[in-house]
């Protein structure tokens, strides 16, 4: 039976280390008025390899949660612990994947994806790091798109090509900011089955925004769903035993799925509904 887990419990399963643990996190920012609380009170654990999915409404810091991470905020109280160690700065070991590509439009995919690789392990010989970016180009299935530059390509490409170049520095945490949010729903189904198969591969630790319950379902092992801001905390974590390799269609047959999806919504839309949502 599927268990919901409190906001600083581990899974039972976990017999490792975590590798990221948020102790007794919060983050204000300062403003004329004095400090303006994002997060508070955040304690929660993840271990390496799992698939975790952040949800809550806007504003309620899911960004900033994940910035934490990445190193591009700092916690004002609390800390956010790496491998066992405070994270004080961005490394390669932490890649983001933005909703906006990030990339650099008049280069090529192939030169996007080189670029980073280049940036983070110049060392490597030049050979090395063609077939780098080209095993990664086709991993997400771009190779023949390789030499098309940015503006020529799709979005659903575009964040393919993002997701390559992350990916290509083999970072221990993946951390994606809503990546699918601007897609249309045929793109955004096929790019949640790349993903996963993605992540079955090379199975490192992923930690994903998303607005869309279903999409969280599919791809995660817990649900972290967010309190209202301002002073937003972790509200409840489900696990998603489903399992792996996770088929669309039977996850949807499945009796538990409705059941979770109820749980999350009744989360969302009634416990902790915006205000002009009520």
């Amino acid at each position: 039976m599927t268990a919901t887990l409190s906001a600083d419990q581990p899974s039972s399963a976990a017999l490792a280390p975590p590798l990221l643990r948020f102790e007794a996190m919060g983050l204000a920012y300062p403003t004329p008025q004095g400090p303006y609380p994002v997060l508070e009170g955040v304690n929660l654990e993840v271990q390496a390899g799992e698939f975790i999915c952040v949800i809550g409404h806007s504003g309620c810091g899911k960004s900033t949660l994940l910035n934490t991470v990445s190193g591009f905020a700092k916690p004002s109280s609390g800390r956010v612990l790496f491998n066992g160690a405070p994270i004080q700065r961005p490394g390669p070991d932490r890649m983001v994947v933005f909703q906006g590509y990030a990339l650099l439009p008049w280069l090529t995919a192939y030169d996007n994806v080189y670029l980073g690789i280049d940036a983070v392990k110049p060392e490597l010989p030049e050979r090395q790091k063609r077939e780098i970016v080209m095993e990664h180009l086709e991993l997400v299935g771009l190779t023949a798109a390789a030499e098309k530059t940015i503006t020529q390509i799709s979005g659903g490409m575009k964040q393919r090509v993002a997701i390559a170049r992350a990916l290509a520095i083999r970072p221990e945490v993946l951390i994606l900011d809503e990546p699918f949010g601007a897609l249309d729903a045929i793109t955004k189904e096929e790019l949640q089955e790349e993903l996963l198969k993605i992540w079955n591969t090379q199975k490192c630790t992923v930690l994903m925004i998303t607005h869309d319950i279903d999409e969280a379902l599919f791809l995660a092992d817990r649900l972290v769903m967010m309190t209202n801001g301002p002073a937003a905390g972790i509200g409840e974590v489900l696990t998603i035993d489903f399992p792996r390799p996770r088929s669309r269609e039977d996850i949807m047959e499945d009796p538990r799925y409705y059941e979770l999806r109820n749980q999350a919504l009744d989360f969302l839309y009634n416990r902790f509904a915006h205000d002009d949502d009520a």
